[in-house]
């Protein structure tokens, strides 16, 4: 008689610990194959970087069943680091899909059998277009190994499932290839981290490598100000105007001459100074942290953490122009 009973609730006490047991085992065997993998690499990876980058179009990625969704992560990691590539499912391929892929483009199939039948049934189409194709396989031996221009071998020798059938270690080796890939040509093209920020620019990479100081910096009457005469008292009610926890202090000029933060207001109070008849320039902090309105967000970040400061005057030409502080970073995602 079959149960109808729900699945078990996880197993406590000792349980756990063979839990973790397995746990550590399957990790150990992924890793083990990895470390196994990396000796392995030979001319061959540079053979692939190297057909990759000669591509005039595109690498289309392709891979069937768990092969599949690693190729699919395998082209978005691609085109994420300054290779264009795109996936494409082989079922569907020959229902229409072919038709994407032109003559410029470069085909990189994933198939640790090397004898996937959704593969084999395109390589005749992809060899009369002439295209150059990539392998990342667990047999080099395989139909598809002898079709490819580059063979890049992910044998394991074993899968981290305790019947060895689910694809597991199989699927990790290929995709730390696929990484290697992607990253060696990210090197090659001399991909930055402001290239990887224009690909991602919703997300928070994006902001905190694009945003400039400019784009968040307080300006004009927002600016925290005063001159070196104001009294300390005078000086406050600025600070507590503008809300940035701190003032510049200023010439006539509009250049900086120091800054008065909530610090510096603590430090006067310890020596019993009249707030109401004290003028700031006594109790300012000379050669403030400053940043220009053209640098990133994210250096603004840096300094702020590096030097312990929860604000910054901006300044261009000598001049102050803006004011940020933390809270202007945490609110754009920056910090």
């Amino acid at each position: 008689m079959t149960s109808t009973a729900p699945f078990p609730p996880p197993a406590t006490g000792s349980d756990d610990a063979a839990l973790v047991a397995e746990a550590r085992r399957v990790v150990g065997l992924e890793a083990e194959a990895l470390r196994a993998l990396a000796e392995r690499l030979d001319h061959r990876f540079a053979d692939a970087c190297r057909l990759c980058l000669a591509t005039r179009g595109r690498v289309v990625v392709s891979g069937m069943g768990k092969s599949g969704h690693i190729a699919r992560k395998i082209a978005a990691t691609l085109a994420s680091t300054g290779t264009p590539a795109f996936f494409v499912h082989p079922a569907e391929a020959a229902h229409g899909d072919l038709g994407m892929i032109t003559e410029n483009d470069a085909v990189l199939f994933l198939s640790h059998s090397g004898e996937t039948a959704e593969i084999l049934a395109l390589l005749p189409r992809i060899k009369r277009m002439d295209l150059p194709i990539l392998l990342i396989t667990g047999r080099v031996d395989s139909t598809a190994a002898r079709h490819a221009t580059v063979v890049l071998d992910a044998a394991v020798g074993q899968e981290a499932c305790p019947h060895n059938l689910a694809p597991t270690t199989s699927t990790t080796a290929a995709l730390a290839l696929g990484d290697a890939l992607a990253l060696a040509l990210l090197r090659l093209r001399g991909f930055t981290a402001e290239d990887f920020a224009r690909a991602h620019p919703a997300g928070s990479l994006g902001r905190r490598l694009l945003l400039r100081v400019e784009d968040l910096m307080h300006r004009a009457d927002g600016i925290p100000r005063v001159g070196p005469d104001v009294t300390v008292a005078e000086a406050l009610w600025e600070m507590s105007r503008k809300g940035l926890g701190m003032t510049a202090v200023t010439d006539t000029d509009g250049k900086v001459l120091g800054v008065f933060t909530d610090g510096d207001l603590r430090r006067a109070l310890d020596t019993g100074i009249d707030l109401a008849h004290t003028p700031i320039a006594k109790v300012m902090t000379a050669r403030p942290k400053t940043i220009a309105p053209d640098a990133l967000a994210s250096e603004a970040l840096a300094i702020i953490e590096r030097h312990a400061v929860n604000a910054l005057l901006v300044v261009a030409d000598g001049r102050l122009v803006g004011a940020l502080n933390t809270h202007d970073l945490l609110r754009t995602g920056v910090a």
